[in-house]
């Protein structure tokens, strides 16, 4: 007998709409897990396609194919096979060096392996050999619009460039660096900024390219030395600094974990969806937020390495407002110290659970805003780092504590989450980052543009 003036038939068709309608977006929300659940076997790493179409059509290539006015510096010999920290601090350079010279800043892929292989195999696991630009950035370095007052050309793809570019001037980098620049450690940075700034407006050529075979302008030994801060003036008024924007697919990782990140926040299903909006303004730090930087792993080894050879912090660490500080030894090196000198090191680079969390109740106690709860940025195993969240949880009333262990991320997320943990980094009330590391300097440089509190970048 139907209800409500339905037939049986009528009735079932209603109860399965309804069924759609409460179902489809969760499906929607997990359609990375959906699409997992309904791969046999298949568990290749994504190749993004559709942010290389993206790349590829950008709404003023058109207008600049006309343009005779436009130039272009495509630095070929950008970085590769490295960590991401290591290559955004190299694009930043050659995006300075590009906005600074008035010409547009040509964007390749974050590349892991250029031999042409679309996967490669990193500790045993399937990686991308290539992500475009566009998975992990958004805003000037990737094509985005120029801030007002601005006249730099607008940022284009590879591909673009060697479509409008067909034979460009090529330039040796041994043409402008010679040993003096690249070893004297009295010679800034600054120095050899300016120096490549009067090569490159030397050239009427709109078309130039630094060849691919050439090691790269600032090598990666000068991020390891104050003499690079002396670029610091270029750089902080610099849109490649002002600027600096993360792609959709970090955004949308954000809004699926804000929780994580913002103790009660409610995430709606459909947070994870492409263009939706979260009533927040990313430019403002989260309120309460301690972000921590925990590297372990191999860092261990390497932090090793790093005081056998008495090596210095990254240069954007050592800024001389910081209340936390390096004092680098001077009784070893060249592959020799102390076992003093090696203790601190590794207090200092590879913490223990108890040093990590004497530090963070210093840093809670000597902090201006109040800290409430704790992001862990950390590649650890869970099991310890669950060790370490129990431990900080016993010091001090947190009201949450969380990890990157705790996100959920989809599989195109999964291969850039690194640029998740420095968006929140980033707009942390503080930051306890680690002085060697890469990722924590191009964090701070990013917190310092921002005009964040000198005092709320720590290290341990």
């Amino acid at each position: 007998m139907a209800s409500c003036g339905l037939t049986k038939r009528g009735s079932r068709f209603l109860c399965l709409a309804i069924l759609l309608c409460l179902g489809l977006p969760g499906i929607l929300y997990n359609r990375e897990a959906v699409r997992g659940y309904f791969r046999v076997g298949d568990h290749l790493p994504p190749l993004y396609k559709d942010f290389r179409e993206r790349e590829e059509h950008l709404d003023h290539y058109r207008e600049y194919e006309k343009r005779k006015d436009v130039k272009y510096l495509w630095s070929a010999n950008h970085a590769h096979s490295s960590g991401w920290g290591n290559v955004m601090q190299d694009y930043v350079m050659n995006g300075l060096l590009a906005q600074a010279s008035g010409r547009s800043f040509v964007f390749d892929d974050y590349v892991w392996n250029p031999d042409g292989s679309v996967f490669s195999d990193y500790n045993g696991h399937l990686i991308p050999s290539r992500i475009p630009l566009t998975a992990l950035l958004g805003g000037v370095m990737v094509g985005g619009e120029m801030p007002p007052g601005v006249t730099t050309p607008r940022a284009v793809s590879k591909a673009f460039f060697n479509k409008v570019c067909p034979h460009p001037t090529i330039i040796q980098v041994t043409e402008v660096n010679d040993d003096r620049m690249r070893f004297d450690e009295s010679v800034p940075a600054s120095y050899v900024f300016e120096k490549w700034l009067e090569k490159i407006n030397s050239i009427d050529d709109p078309c130039i390219e630094i060849d691919p075979k050439s090691d790269a302008i600032f090598e990666y030994w000068i991020f390891g030395h104050k003499r690079m801060l002396s670029i610091w003036e270029f750089l902080k008024k610099s849109p490649v600094a002002t600027h600096w924007g993360w792609s959709p697919l970090i955004h949308d990782a954000y809004k699926r974990n804000r929780q994580i990140f913002v103790p009660g926040a409610k995430t709606s299903i459909f947070d994870g969806l492409s263009g939706s909006s979260v009533a927040e303004n990313y430019t403002n730090p989260i309120p309460g937020l301690l972000a921590l930087h925990v590297r372990r792993g191999d860092f261990q080894d390497h932090c090793v390495h790093l005081g056998k050879w008495s090596s210095n912090w990254n240069a954007f660490n050592m800024f001389p407002e910081f209340s936390d500080k390096f004092d680098r030894p001077t009784d070893g090196g060249w592959g020799e110290t102390s076992e003093k000198n090696m203790q601190m090191y590794l207090q200092r680079c590879f913490p223990t659970v108890e040093q990590i969390v004497q530090k963070v109740m210093q840093v809670r106690v000597e902090s201006d805003m109040p800290l409430t709860h704790i992001y862990i940025m950390t590649n650890g195993a869970v099991e310890w780092v669950e060790e370490l969240k129990e431990a900080l949880g016993r010091s001090g009333n947190w009201d949450q504590i969380k990890s990157s262990r705790d996100l959920d991320i989809t599989w195109e997320q999964k291969f850039v989450v690194q640029a998740l943990d420095m968006f929140v980094a980033q707009r942390a009330e503080v930051l306890i980052g680690n002085g060697w590391s890469s990722l924590t300097s191009n964090v701070v440089m990013l917190r310092m543009a921002r005009g964040l509190l000198p005092d709320s970048n720590r290290f341990w």
